[in-house]
């Protein structure tokens, strides 16, 4: 059993992607496939960043105070084209300096379909990964977040840059040719591409292909929550783990969506799996 805060899913690349789950200890999630799962939320939530306990959740888990004054909480962290360092208004300079003004990574993935995406340094497997995508393709290098953007928003005029999370927990995306879907693209956006500072595009390209602990996806697409005002608990047969969810037969668990709340991690038995899958 485990009791403490909840953190994001932590993973490493294997065949199949090894999950741990993180409140007050760790707990691997393979070897529990198949078997019976239970999360309690406690009645508290802390901040990611301070620690303070917090009535709500602000983007992604923090308290309204480090919201409001921390660099990753800004805008632009999800809108990257609306960087303003170079303003010289970034709520943390130095933050801005080791996570935006370095080198990122521009790619294409299939999650629940083609997508494109950023991300800082020069592997973007963790990404992938934290997303879902079952493959991935780098294809650019871009010498700051900004410029990184920028060129997502190029390719996002054709591409999505978003994932469909109700297709991503109930079914495995068609392979897709991303060398091909990548020649294409470069070839009909190099000209405006061309026009963006601090952007190149990688000549040597290898798709990657992930693989998922999944005995099997979820059958409906049901966002299962933690709340006070609603379940308190969610449980049932643990059947897989795919980016940061966690797959039920009835529904899927967004983990990182639940960070800095405290909870309660038990292994139960086929008695009260069973009585929870007579509900569906």
């Amino acid at each position: 059993m485990l009791e403490g805060s909840l953190r994001k899913l932590s993973f490493t690349a294997d065949r199949p992607i090894r999950y741990v789950l993180h409140a007050g200890g760790s707990l691997p999630l393979n070897p529990c496939l198949g078997e019976g799962l239970r999360i309690t939320w406690l009645g508290e939530t802390r901040c990611e960043h301070c620690g303070t306990r917090t009535p709500k959740r602000y983007g992604g888990g923090y308290c309204y105070r480090c919201f409001k004054t921390l660099a990753r909480c800004d805008l632009c962290v999800v809108s990257p084209t609306r960087c303003h360092y170079h303003l010289g208004t970034c709520r943390e300079p130095e933050w801005g300096e080791a996570h935006c003004m370095v080198p990122h990574t521009v790619y294409l993935a299939n999650s629940s379909g083609l997508k494109v995406g950023l991300t800082r340094g020069s592997t973007a497997v963790p990404r992938w990964i934290e997303q879902g995508a079952t493959q991935g393709l780098s294809i650019a290098r871009a010498a700051t977040r900004r410029a990184a953007g920028e060129l997502e928003a190029l390719l996002g005029e054709r591409i999505p840059d978003k994932t469909d999370w109700r297709a991503l927990v109930t079914g495995r995306a068609r392979p897709l040719d991303l060398a091909a879907i990548a020649a294409g693209v470069s070839e009909r956006t190099r000209e405006r591409a061309s026009r963006l500072s601090g952007v190149e595009w990688l000549e040597e390209r290898e798709t990657a292909d992930l693989e998922y602990p999944i005995l099997r996806y979820s059958r409906r697409p049901v966002r299962l929550t933690l709340a006070e005002e609603g379940d308190h608990v969610v449980e049932g047969r643990l059947r897989g783990v795919i980016g940061q969810y966690i797959l039920f037969d009835h529904g899927a668990f967004h983990v990182a969506a639940h960070t800095g709340c405290a909870v309660r991690v038990e292994q139960v038995g086929d008695s009260v799996v069973e009585r929870q899958m007579e509900l569906f």
